[in-house]
């Protein structure tokens, strides 16, 4: 098995958290990625697998598949033991509205604070719409991290067991808490829940390989 996979690939780390989780040896094909050109030059195989062009892709035997929710769905089936889909019907549901969740309606909130880690901007005008736009995110990330906080306050996985909707979440907290977002010492539950999965290998090895990456570089970007 191979996955080409990124630095600073959100996507990527969420099939690298998996892999690690199910226990499957896999080859790792890190893309080219620098601060002046992000992920370029594209890797060829990546082009030639994914319209595109983007990480993750994992290639099992004469398989190749891209985009992290097609790829864990894949894996739940092909390598169901251990399962990180929980066993109730209503359950799976949830963890997959979870994961979509956390991609598609919490992260893109993360993006309004790209301008916290760049320098400032030289027109006054765009600072303040950074700024607006910055406020606007973090209320609404607030909102989101208060109600993960009731759920993670009574359960300690968010639906039932660990699944792929921990680790998308997982990951997503992460990133807002790069780039300057809600601080997690105002939502304890929450906290705690991003602790404890960070202790477990694949997490903490995904985090950790990301705040060395983030070190080389002298702010905070990559998402892929």
């Amino acid at each position: 098995m191979k996955l080409y996979s990124g630095p600073l690939s959100l996507f990527s780390r969420k099939v690298e958290i998996a892999l690690g989780e199910k226990g499957l040896a896999f080859e790792r094909v890190m893309v080219p990625f620098t601060q002046e050109r992000g992920y370029q030059p594209k890797h060829p195989d990546v082009l030639a697998a994914n319209p595109k062009g983007q990480v993750p892709v994992l290639v099992d035997g004469d398989l190749t598949l891209f985009d992290s929710t097609v790829i864990f769905e894949y894996l739940e089936e092909a390598y169901p033991a251990p399962p990180l889909l929980p066993r109730d019907v209503n359950q799976r549901a949830e963890s997959r509205l979870m994961e979509l969740r956390a991609d598609e309606v919490v992260f893109p909130h993360a993006r309004a604070f790209f301008y916290r880690t760049d320098p400032p901007h030289p027109d006054p005008a765009r600072r303040a719409a950074n700024q607006e736009a910055g406020a606007r995110a973090e209320a609404a990330l607030r909102d989101h991290f208060a109600a993960l906080d009731r759920s993670l306050a009574r359960h300690d996985f968010l639906c039932g067991a660990l699944s792929y909707a921990d680790i998308a979440m997982f990951m997503v907290v992460l990133w807002t808490q790069r780039l300057k977002g809600p601080a997690l010492q105002d939502f304890p539950a929450l906290a705690a829940w991003h602790a404890r999965l960070q202790a477990r290998t694949p997490f903490g090895k995904a985090a950790a390989e990301i705040a060395a990456a983030d070190r080389a570089l002298t702010r905070p970007i990559g998402i892929g």
